[in-house]
């Protein structure tokens, strides 16, 4: 019933249509997490700026790895937090090292990655 009530919620027209996309998007997240190749992230984080220094700090590291980095936007959040929204691509080890490096900087308050696959990899999950 729960089921029901969230997919007619999302405009599905049957479960099915709504269970293909779950086993979709559960072997792009596997696939994504075990690549050795080329690794697609977005990292978010909610930080206070004003904590010392931490905004120049992220930006630094992003400046260090900026072939690693497509693209960041900035949100005002209101007068003390910010959320930050950078899509990483590159090498997978170096994608996962700099998304932990960012969540791990003293004064990220909260934070995630996403991982997901490039071009070539969802082609074969049509």
């Amino acid at each position: 019933e729960a089921f029901d009530k969230l997919i007619a919620a999302k405009g599905y027209a049957t479960r099915s249509e709504a269970i293909r996309d779950l086993i979709r998007d559960l072997l792009i997240r596997q696939e994504a997490r075990g690549k050795h190749g080329e690794q697609v992230a977005v990292v978010t984080m909610v930080y206070d700026h004003h904590a010392r220094e931490l905004a120049a700090k992220l930006i630094d590291k992003q400046h260090h790895h900026h072939d690693l980095v497509v693209s960041t936007l900035h949100v005002h959040l209101g007068e003390r937090h910010c959320l930050e929204v950078s899509v990483l691509r590159g090498p997978s080890h170096q994608v996962i090292h700099l998304g932990d490096e960012l969540l791990a900087t003293k004064g990220v308050l909260h934070g995630d990655i996403t991982f997901t696959s490039g071009e070539g990899a969802l082609n074969k999950f049509k």
